[in-house]
């Protein structure tokens, strides 16, 4: 496996460009299931993950076009598979979100159980009781997920007990195609959902309320071709002014957006930082200080994302004070921590808590990465604190991050790929 060798004690100054958000170019590959003919999307991250979800339509016979600069065209006129094979599955959760395009079109999907970082429960019930009111017969057996339909899905109210972004997205797919009206209730909120409801209406798609808990479907019989460019990653972008902020840095983030970074940005300002934006860009600056330790709470969108959880875990544990995260989303998310304290972190945990005194003490040493949001942490650490580590385990982050190792380095960052050996 890969390695990362970072020589730390960097500050991190410079410009750096945001890649497409992950988290939105995967339900709309899917969605590109709901249309015959092509649907051409743009701004489109080099990933590991999108890379398996593009691999995923095309086992199904899908035709996929890479020649574009950050430009991927496909098209399900030439398919002829409505399985989502284990193999390709295992390693990706989001896998999930070709159940309601596939079922919703050709009235049929085998898609298996899904994979992918080991954060905690994200069970796939909600999605198939979503797809059960609808219409659906769906059965779970020999690891995989098989649903049949009679005919189109009929329109739904669909509550969900518990927040869910990639259920909100597989009703949202599925109800477009639907027969009368859909609605979500309790629905997701966060920009990637919004981001694949604005593709589904330059489908042809009748959506209301993107944005909002409560989404309004009304379905049409027919998706038309269409063209649609993914979302700037706002977690990506989190990570670098973060990482910034440790460093005592100034840096500049282009080709972002700053209206949907509000509740990271405001935990910058606490830490000190002073932060300035435009239309796609926002700058960092910390005139050379000691970021200051900021108390925080992970919740679903517009509040405090638990995927920058681990970054401010990382600042924190730098910082000047004491300071608190809970994290109420997933229940195993600090195992980064433990690689914290290997450095030099003083961290306590107590259940979904961890109490964090900062210290300037840390030093490099071996460390292992155990989640995509952990890796870009144990990174960022790496680059700051004094001495070399070494990285193990670093697949995790080229499922979510575009060439970091590349955007470091150009903000000043002694960051280095120690490839496997054979």
């Amino acid at each position: 496996m890969d390695k990362f060798l970072i020589e730390g004690g960097k500050t991190l100054s410079g410009e750096v460009r945001i890649s497409g958000a992950k988290n939105a170019a995967l339900p709309i590959i899917a969605a590109g299931l709901l249309v015959k003919g092509p649907l051409t999307i743009d701004n489109m991250p080099a990933l590991h993950d999108v890379n398996t979800m593009l691999k995923l339509i095309e086992s199904m016979g899908v035709s996929v076009d890479r020649s574009g600069d950050r430009q991927v065209t496909i098209d399900t006129s030439s398919i002829n598979s409505y399985k989502a094979p284990y193999e390709l599955v295992k390693t990706m959760r989001a896998s999930i979100l070709v159940l309601g395009p596939l079922l919703a079109h050709f009235g049929e999907a085998e898609v298996s159980l899904p994979g992918g970082c080991a954060i905690g429960s994200r069970p796939v019930d909600l999605h198939i009781r979503g797809l059960e009111a609808m219409g659906a017969t769906i059965v779970v057996e020999e690891g995989y997920i098989r649903a049949t339909m009679d005919g189109r899905l009929k329109g739904a109210t669909i509550f969900f007990d518990t927040v869910t972004v990639t259920g909100t997205e597989n009703i949202l797919m599925a109800a477009a195609l639907a027969e009368g009206q859909t609605i979500i209730e309790n629905a997701a909120k966060e920009p990637e959902v919004t981001d694949l409801a604005h593709c589904l209406i330059s489908m042809g798609a009748d959506i209301s309320g993107a944005g909002t808990d409560t989404i309004i479907v009304n379905g049409v019989e027919s998706l038309h071709p269409a063209q649609h460019s993914v979302v700037p990653d706002r977690i990506e972008t989190g990570t670098f002014l973060v990482a910034a902020a440790m460093s005592g840095g100034k840096i500049k983030t282009t080709a972002t957006r700053p209206d949907i970074q509000e509740a990271v940005l405001q935990k910058l300002i606490e830490a000190g930082a002073t932060i300035e934006s435009g239309e796609d860009w926002i700058s960092i600056d910390m005139k050379g200080k000691r970021p200051k330790a900021v108390n925080i709470t992970t919740a679903p969108y517009p509040a405090f994302p638990t995927d920058m959880q681990a970054q401010f875990a990382a600042m924190n544990c730098l910082a000047e004070g004491v300071s608190h995260i809970k994290e109420t989303i997933f229940e195993n998310r600090f195992m980064h921590m433990q690689e914290m304290i290997r450095m030099g972190g003083k961290i306590l945990i107590d259940g979904n808590t961890a109490t964090i005194e900062g210290s300037t003490q840390l030093r490099g040493a071996p460390v292992m990465a155990t989640d995509l949001r952990a890796s870009a942490s144990l990174v960022m650490l790496a680059l700051v604190v004094e001495g070399e580590t070494l990285i193990d385990r670093i697949y995790h982050i080229d499922r979510g991050y575009e060439n970091i190792e590349e955007k470091f380095q150009g903000l000043g960052g002694k960051i280095t790929r120690v490839k496997a050996t054979k």
